[in-house]
């Protein structure tokens, strides 16, 4: 299928990773529904990409009847999603294990793994229904998919949750011509991410600068997995700075 007739729908989109995603769909010629909490982000993300070609969503995805409100949209709008690019989440709260409260664990809980269940179903649904049938579904599952970050806790454990995600939509997706797929990123320089240049705490409890890697790459990677036919998939890609402390020990 031609990308200007395809639709893709982006969750966080409108900062960081989300919104180079969003802008990389959109300039490869995608329709695509950027969604997140706040609309003036969302908006200046579609801003000069191909607005016309853009739904901007407000929508909470931790919450059930704002990710069905959301698909509606998309639904009436559009009739069809072929890319899912389940991205939205929190950063871990930077407190010791034992000093983390249920209210902190909660809401990393609500939105890394619950927003990430409830908008993988609404795209599933929509794909199976829909003719031709089928559609791909891509998780932000980060490195912290893998290995952890000092302090990290709930973010670790929603992050590893989502390989169990990812791979159970896969096997379930089969029979409907739904791939789904998960991309670990490492060290991706964004807003969110500026501070690790200026050093983070590091498991041997040293604080040290990381190298850091463009966005951009990230997008293209993205676009990569979107870009191939429902007859093949990638399962797992994993995307880091090359000099980044993750294989080996540090």
């Amino acid at each position: 299928m031609d990308t200007h007739n395809r639709v893709a729908l982006v969750t966080g989109a409108g900062s960081g990773i989300g919104k180079a995603v969003a802008q990389a769909l959109l300039h490869d010629g995608y329709r695509v529904v950027l969604a997140g909490r706040r609309l003036e982000p969302l908006h200046l993300a579609a801003q000069g990409w191909g607005a016309d070609r853009a739904l901007v969503v407000a929508a909470d995805v931790s919450q059930p009847d704002a990710v069905a409100a959301l698909f509606a949209q998309i639904k009436v709008a559009f009739g069809r999603l072929d890319v899912l690019f389940n991205n939205a989440g929190v950063s871990a709260f930077k407190a010791a294990f034992e000093d983390l409260d249920y209210a902190q664990w909660q809401t990393v809980v609500d939105t890394n793994l619950t927003g990430a269940f409830l908008c993988a179903q609404g795209a599933y649904r929509m794909m199976k229904a829909q003719t031709p049938q089928g559609g791909r579904i891509i998780n932000n599952g980060s490195i912290s998919a893998h290995s952890p970050r000092p302090n990290s806790a709930p973010y670790t454990a929603t992050k590893h949750a989502i390989t169990g995600l990812t791979k159970s939509i896969a096997l379930d997706g089969r029979a409907y011509n739904i791939a789904c797929g998960q991309i670990d990123i490492g060290n991706a320089l964004t807003e969110l991410a500026a501070p690790m240049t200026q050093g983070v705490l590091q498991a041997n409890g040293q604080i040290a600068v990381e190298p850091m890697m463009d966005v951009a790459e990230v997008a293209s990677a993205v676009l990569h997995m979107a870009a191939l036919p429902l007859s093949t998939n990638i399962p797992f890609m994993t995307i880091m700075a090359t000099r980044m402390p993750y294989v080996g020990r540090g």
